[in-house]
């Protein structure tokens, strides 16, 4: 299937898309303000440096499937896709600035006729803060277009993953392709638009595709970040930083994994809170400055005291509450550092009436630092235990489940809430 597309900005981003998949063999005009930046693409010529651009610009341009333009035109009006690529700097607080995006998007909407016969896909590359095609795209188009909008232009969020000096391979082979409507459904145009592209596709919402880039790079930042501190605390004690890198990428089972990055409870038990204190420590001592790993203790802290908002919110002091699984990990009765137990401690201090189901846990049985930690902060953890026959005999304006155990249990209850995991 042959496509003609419109591509929005021609910069790194926008150029490469014209140049990949103007090499597919669709249809291409590339439309930008600079009219230098025109005449290059309408001459052949690469306006940006990118390794093997300037082979494809020019083979497409000589076979008629690329040309560009400094105004829209009726350039639309036989389009099947136009694709936004132009810049959203950051402004002076740090946000996202969007004039681009609503001058493209205005020029856009004006230009779309009311007599077409399919709708134009609208798709977004530029990276956006999540909500902007509902609060500020949308409405655009519902101004210019009316009651019409939703019938003659489908818009979608496509987020780009293209790193500068291996974009086409990035453009060809990508980690993911990101599919964002409005209802979450496929988008036909955009499934033509990659037909080919080897990687795993997610249809999803508008939004869930907005904040994609954000999360991404934001990862990318923390590991150079994190990567960084190591290295310095590393050099500062005479360490090798590169096998220190070298043993840890190795551990692709945990290390380089999705284990550890899903969103859900807070860490917690005798490893990760005593190792990153320790290696705070090392840090301040040989004078490495991690301020990456100073924070991770203060944000911890701060995601238990979110769960415990969030979970009572609405609900009534005094209330009767069930705590499933009060163990940092099912299956154990380590309390070392349990985000449960900071849970039930919170629990309790504002009043309401709790029981704590861990069939995994006997106070008598607890000892040394496990005994000390669990009556240090909950001194009658002996009267919260219960057993599962009162668990489930018992009725409860709210059940907080800590981990699986709530499966084993056949409550009265319909109101959960697992903080493991956040959907």
């Amino acid at each position: 299937m042959i496509l003609k597309i419109a591509i929005f900005g021609m910069g790194y981003v926008g150029c490469t898309a014209a140049a990949c998949i103007s090499s597919q063999g669709h249809t291409v005009v590339g439309i930008d303000v600079s009219s230098k930046k025109v005449d290059a693409i309408n001459a052949g010529l690469s306006p940006i440096h990118e390794p093997g651009i300037d082979d494809l610009l020019a083979a497409a341009h000589k076979d008629g499937r690329l040309s560009a333009a400094t105004e829209v035109g009726n350039h639309l009006d036989d389009a099947d896709i136009a694709i936004v690529c132009v810049g959203t700097p950051s402004g002076p607080d740090g946000a996202h600035n969007m004039s681009y995006i609503v001058q493209v998007t205005r020029a856009i909407a004006n230009a779309v006729r009311a007599d077409r016969g399919s709708p134009l896909t609208v798709a977004y590359r530029s990276t956006m803060r999540p909500g902007t095609t509902d609060q500020i795209i949308g409405p655009i188009f519902r101004s210019a277009l009316g009651d019409a909008a939703e019938q003659l232009v489908e818009l979608v969020y496509n987020p780009e993953f293209l790193r500068e000096a291996t974009a086409i391979e990035d453009y060809f082979h990508p980690p993911k392709i990101i599919l964002g409507t409005i209802d979450g459904e496929p988008s036909a145009n955009m499934e033509a638009l990659h037909h080919g592209i080897d990687a795993p596709i997610f249809h999803v919402g508008i939004r869930e595709a907005e904040i994609t880039k954000f999360v991404d790079n934001t990862w990318h930042a923390v590991k150079v970040a994190f990567a960084n501190e190591v290295g310095r605390v590393c050099q500062n004690l005479d360490i090798s930083a590169k096998k220190v890198h070298e043993i840890f990428v190795s551990d692709t089972k945990l290390n380089i994994s999705p284990y550890y990055t899903r969103p859900g409870g807070a860490f917690g038990g005798s490893c990760l809170p005593k190792d990153v204190r320790a290696l705070q420590h090392i840090a301040a001592d040989v004078g490495a400055n991690a301020h990456l790993v100073d924070s991770l203790m203060r944000t911890n802290d701060a995601h238990k005291h979110h769960q415990f908002t969030f979970v009572t919110q609405g609900l009534e002091s005094g209330a009767k509450v069930l705590l499933v699984g009060l163990a940092f990990k099912a299956d154990t009765d380590d309390l070392r550092e349990s985000p449960a137990v900071d849970m039930a401690r919170k629990l309790l201090e504002a009043g309401y009436d709790l029981d704590v189901y861990d069939p995994a846990l006997t106070p008598d049985n607890l000892v040394g630092q496990n005994l000390g930690y669990a009556y240090a902060y909950l001194p009658t953890i002996s009267t919260l235990l219960v057993d599962k026959e009162t668990a489930e005999a018992r009725e409860y304006a709210l059940v907080i489940s800590t981990n699986r155990l709530t499966k084993t249990l056949s409550l009265k209850t319909t109101d959960i809430v697992d903080i493991s995991s956040i959907a």
